[in-house]
């Protein structure tokens, strides 16, 4: 079925509990992935274990890109998972979701030239979350009370490309993919923006820009996100200018982006190290 190299991009933080669902669910996909790349924003030592761990379960490659942790850069990590990864395609998740058995099947079936899509989640509540966590279980049920969107857990993958195109205020990197030569034409994701909030419309609004369209991705690529306590938004406003300044100025690529790790300062032994661990 799929026909070009897919890589899986898992951003995660300190949460190594949620991150083995995510892990577990990702080798369990009906259409595996090329490999596996968990973008690690500066998580502890148990990350590196859990992932160490599942590494001798499979034969997919497991890589782990980490980051030293200096507050919430999650642009940065995924900049150079991506810059490390070697498939054409790349799948972004984050590590607080359990993948569908079919994510991948789905996101292949709908790639296109010229296009990059997102897609919805279906959202666990507190009590559901905390029994998967304390079971390790990936096996959902999207009809117990405490869920919601549960309508995004149907799956019609026929129907799905009937959506089609979105703009890309709706882009969500919880659950995306794109073309990785799309991503490097427009640099990456902006490290300007720090902090949460608004780094994904910002690097989908760049590939707007130079002509990739976005599809949204809906009854197929589920996800079940995790429940969790909201991060601080303390940079939300910030992050919000510098997306609105790249929508009205229509900007194509953002300076501080994903070529300082495909093209590094042969000094700068730091970026180097990050990139290839």
């Amino acid at each position: 079925m799929e026909q070009f190299k897919t890589s899986l991009v898992i951003s995660t933080y300190n949460w190594p509990e949620a991150l083995e669902l995510c892990l577990k669910s990702s080798l369990r996909q009906t259409v595996a992935p090329a490999e596996i790349l968990v973008a690690d924003d500066g998580s502890d030592e148990r990350t590196a274990q859990l992932i160490a761990r599942y590494r001798v379960q499979t034969s997919i490659p497991i890589v782990h890109v980490w980051q030293e942790d200096t507050g919430f850069r999650v642009g940065s990590i995924r900049n150079k998972a991506i810059a490390r990864a070697t498939g054409a395609y790349i799948i972004q998740v984050d590590g607080d979701v359990i993948l569908h058995p079919d994510f991948v099947r789905d996101h292949v079936s709908i790639a296109r030239p010229g296009r990059f899509v997102s897609g919805s989640r279906v959202l666990l509540g507190p009590r559901y979350s905390a029994g998967l966590l304390a079971n390790r279980s990936i096996d959902i049920n999207a009809w117990k009370k405490d869920v919601s969107n549960r309508l995004n857990a149907i799956r019609i993958p026929w129907a799905s490309p009937v959506f089609g195109r979105y703009k890309p205020e709706v882009t969500r990197g919880c659950n995306m993919a794109f073309w990785r030569d799309d991503a490097i034409c427009v640099n990456g994701y902006n490290e300007l923006i720090q902090g949460w909030g608004s780094e994904d419309y910002e690097f989908g609004s760049r590939l707007w820009h130079i002509g990739v369209q976005h599809f949204s991705l809906k009854l197929s690529g589920i996800v079940y996100h995790i429940y969790h306590n909201v991060r601080t938004r303390d940079q939300a406003v910030a992050n919000q200018v510098l997306a609105n300044l790249t929508r009205s100025r229509r900007l194509l690529r953002c300076k501080q982006g994903i070529s300082q790790y495909l093209y590094p300062d042969p000094e700068t032994t730091t970026l180097v190290r990050e990139v290839q661990e």
